[in-house]
């Protein structure tokens, strides 16, 4: 079936090679030539697959990934120069789910987008969208909330921030992972900025349930979403 494939390359000759496969095989291609751009058009468009080179300008592949992870689980395929071990496994650990080292075959490329595609498609098929912890319903597709069956508005970064959170429960997040799982290469973020968005959050998330506390702070270390959020108590907190 086609895709949405974004392909972030620098190399405008390889970008245009890439394309053309891409292309024969019905899929629909944007390209782009620097990280920050990769990191933007895939946050708009949400395509179905990235093409990523690692060796770009300004942001490289490595960061995108890093980046693009936190938020999303599109597969990736390396385009890599750097043929070491270490450099690969790097970049597999990053999230990246399959690499190629240069030179390659424009046909071996394509057989490997199509096995990507299929088995992202296998596993959206056996996943549901949509997690649990405790009474919080949290639908990743559809960037919604519940809490005990009702709706709860969060605003983006609050939505990210549960998200990195409730995806590991009990898990003690520091205000810099946060930072960096949540708003990337926006380097004016400060902690306390953190600090204000758990706030709200937390506000949203307990609105009208007296007792309950689901982000836990840990002190010394940052924030945590409680594995087992209490059961509402008799009164106030």
């Amino acid at each position: 079936m086609p895709a949405r494939i974004l392909v972030a390359e620098d190399d405008v000759k390889q970008a245009q090679l890439i394309r053309i496969y891409l292309e024969r095989e019905g899929h629909d291609v944007q390209v782009v030539a620097d990280g920050r751009s990769a990191i933007d058009r895939a946050r708009r468009s949400r395509p179905d697959l990235i093409v990523l080179d690692v060796m770009m300008p300004g942001v490289d592949g490595l960061d995108v990934c890093r980046v693009l992870r936190a938020d999303s689980r599109v597969p990736i395929l390396l385009l890599t120069a750097r043929s070491t071990e270490e450099d690969l496994l790097l970049g597999l650990d990053l999230g990246a789910d399959d690499y190629m080292t240069k030179p390659y075959s424009p046909r071996e490329l394509t057989a490997r987008v199509r096995a990507l595609l299929r088995r992202a498609r296998a596993a959206e098929g056996e996943r549901p969208p949509v997690f649990t912890v405790g009474d919080v319903e949290i639908d990743t597709a559809r960037f919604e909330v519940r809490v005990a069956g009702e709706p709860v508005a969060l605003t983006g970064k609050e939505f990210a921030i549960l998200a990195v959170l409730a995806g590991e429960p009990g898990r003690a997040f520091t205000r810099a992972q946060i930072i960096d799982r949540v708003f990337g290469f926006d380097q004016e973020v400060l902690e306390r900025t953190v600090d204000a968005h758990v706030m709200n959050l937390r506000r949203k998330l307990e609105r009208g349930r007296p007792g309950r506390r689901y982000v836990e702070t840990v002190y010394g270390r940052g924030y945590r979403f409680a594995s087992h959020p209490p059961a509402p108590a008799g009164g106030g907190r």
